[in-house]
């Protein structure tokens, strides 16, 4: 049996959050259908109002307090990104933007990311294709087709069948079949491995 990883990534400041709440059935949705596909999951949900001040640090210094460094390196080392963050001002807040600023390059380069926002009014959906999107581009990150969005009267009367859950069960879907036909993540790599055999170093030769 496949064992995989989600990393589930909530910009929500409130709490509780209908930012997590989107976040949480996003991956609850991608974790069934990949136990469906033979896979076992692990979701490393990320709350990134516990790292706010970690993440200005990593901005002000360019190093990652250790709490900020498990999480990145969670973020990398996953097969597959949940990112859900609230929309303002026609476009993600400024945690989430921060926070995929300090991730490390290539991290994000062809791993499958579901999108999802949330939103005082409808209005605000199209923040998904003309800000998260186009950043997330920029990263090199396979976006998937669907991305989410959430208004509070979507939320409200859920009977389990409504269009925001149909659109939650099609988005997991589809992360769980990019994740499915990739090999598993290797993980961030190790900055002290060694690219020289020992014996090499040793005898003062120069591979290259």
């Amino acid at each position: 049996m496949t064992s995989r990883t989600l990393a589930v990534v909530s910009a929500g400041l409130g709490q509780p959050s209908s930012t997590r709440l989107l976040a949480d059935q996003l991956a609850a949705a991608a974790r069934d259908e990949l136990a469906g596909r033979g896979a076992t999951v692990e979701l490393r949900v990320v709350e990134l109002r516990e790292h706010a001040h970690d993440v200005v640090n990593h901005l002000l210094t360019g190093f990652a307090p250790a709490a900020l460094r498990r999480t990145l390196d969670a973020v990398a080392a996953a097969d597959g990104l949940i990112a859900v963050t609230p929309i303002f001002n026609a476009s993600y807040n400024g945690l989430f933007k921060s926070f995929f600023d300090v991730v490390d390059r290539d991290a994000l380069a062809g791993k499958p990311v579901l999108l999802g926002a949330t939103g005082g009014t409808a209005r605000h959906s199209l923040a998904l294709e003309h800000a998260v999107r186009p950043m997330f581009t920029y990263l090199r990150a396979a976006t998937l087709p669907t991305a989410v969005f959430a208004a509070p009267e979507d939320w409200a009367g859920d009977d389990g069948d409504s269009a925001l859950r149909s659109r939650i069960r099609r988005a997991g879907a589809e992360l769980a079949e990019q994740v499915d036909r990739r090999p598993p993540a290797t993980g961030p790599a190790d900055p002290f491995a060694l690219t020289t055999d020992f014996a090499e170093l040793l005898a003062g030769r120069d591979p290259s």
